[in-house]
C-alpha cells in the first residue's frame, strides 16, 4: 500500500510542478487564438508536460526506486556475498565501459532484479533476496550482466525519450480532437471549453495512451532480447541461458511497483502478449540458442 500511495504522490508532485511551470510561463495562453486552436502553443505545451514528466520521473527514478522496494545499498559490506556482488558488478560495468552504479539488495520473495537511473555513469542495480536465495552465483552473475548491459545500452533514457514523445503526443492530440468534438456536439464552434469538453480529453487521453502503450511495451520487449546478449556476453550464454530458465520457475507476484517493473529481468506482466513489458522466456532462451 504504501508503494501505491508514494507513486500516486510523485506523479501527482510531478503534474503539479509541471502545470505550475506552464501557468508562470504563460505557455498556456499561447494555446488558444482567436476563433481556433493556437497548434504551435498547444504543441509546445504538450511537450513541456508529456517530456517534462518523464525526464523528471528519470530523474527521480534512483530515489523512487530505493523507496519503493525498501532497497539497502551496499556501501561497505558486511558479508561475503555482498562483497561478490559489487566485486561482480564492478567488474562487468568496467567491461561495458559504464561507471560503477550503485548496488542494492531488497526484500522480495520472487526472484528479480532490475536498474535505474539517469546515466550510464549515474545508476543504480538491485537484486532480490528472493534471487540470491534462489539461484546459483552463475546464474546470478548473468542476471547481474543482463542489468548492467540495459544501463550500458542506455535503455532508461531511451525508454523516457519514446515514452515523452507518445506522451507529448496524446496531451496534443486529445486536446485537438477533444476540441472538434466538443464543438460539433454544442454547435457553439466560438465557444469556450466546457466540462463536456474536460470529460472528452480525459477519455481521449485515456484511449490513446492505451494505444501509445503498446508502442512502449514493444520497445520494452525487444530491448529484453538485447540486454539477454549483453548478459551473455558479460557472464557467459550458458549462464545466461542457465539463469532464465530458473527463471521460468518464478510465479509469485512481483513487488516491485509498477513504475520499475518493465527494468526487471522477470515479470512478463500483462494479459496479452501487446502488453508485455517482457517476452516470454521460451523465446528469450530460443533467441540466445539461436545465436551461439
Amino acid at each position: 500500500m504504501l508503494r501505491i500511495v508514494l507513486f500516486v504522490l510523485t506523479n501527482l508532485a510531478v503534474m503539479l510542478l509541471l502545470t505550475i511551470v506552464v501557468k508562470l510561463t504563460g505557455i498556456d495562453v499561447y494555446t488558444q487564438r482567436e476563433g481556433g486552436i493556437n497548434l504551435q502553443g498547444l504543441l509546445i505545451m504538450s511537450a513541456v508536460m508529456g517530456m517534462g514528466g518523464s525526464f523528471i520521473s528519470l530523474a527521480m527514478s534512483k530515489w523512487i526506486a530505493k523507496r519503493s522496494v525498501g532497497a539497502e545499498v551496499i556501501t561497505q559490506p558486511r558479508n561475503e556475498s555482498e562483497a561478490w556482488l559489487l566485486d561482480t558488478v564492478r567488474r562487468q560495468a568496467e567491461q561495458a565501459g559504464i561507471g560503477m552504479p550503485e548496488v542494492a539488495v531488497y526484500e522480495g520473495p520472487e526472484m528479480n532484479a532490475f536498474a535505474t537511473g539517469m546515466s550510464k555513469n549515474n545508476s543504480l542495480v538491485a537484486v532480490s533476496t528472493g534471487l540470491l536465495q534462489s539461484m546459483d552465483r552463475a546464474q546470478v552473475e548473468a542476471v547481474l550482466g543482463h542489468e548492467v548491459s540495459h544501463i550500458a545500452n542506455g535503455d532508461m533514457v531511451t525508454m523516457t525519450l519514446i515514452q515523452g514523445v507518445l506522451n507529448t503526443f496524446v496531451i496534443f492530440f486529445a486536446r485537438v480532437l477533444g476540441t472538434v468534438i466538443d464543438r460539433a456536439i454544442s454547435g457553439n464552434r466560438d465557444g469556450g471549453n466546457g466540462f463536456a469538453y474536460f470529460a472528452i480529453v480525459i477519455a481521449l487521453q485515456i484511449g490513446l495512451g492505451f494505444l501509445a502503450s503498446l508502442i512502449v511495451m514493444w520497445f520494452s520487449r525487444w530491448r529484453e532480447f538485447r540486454a539477454d546478449a549483453g548478459g551473455a556476453h558479460l557472464a557467459g550464454r550458458q549462464k545466461m541461458i542457465s539463469a532464465l530458465e530458473r527463471l521460468a520457475g518464478n510465479h509469485g507476484e512481483s513487488t516491485l511497483p509498477k513504475a520499475i517493473q518493465a527494468f526487471g529481468i522477470s515479470g512478463e506482466g500483462g494479459i496479452a502478449r501487446l502488453l508485455m513489458s517482457h517476452p516470454p522466456i521460451p523465446e528469450r532462451v530460443a533467441a540466445l540458442r539461436a545465436a551461439a
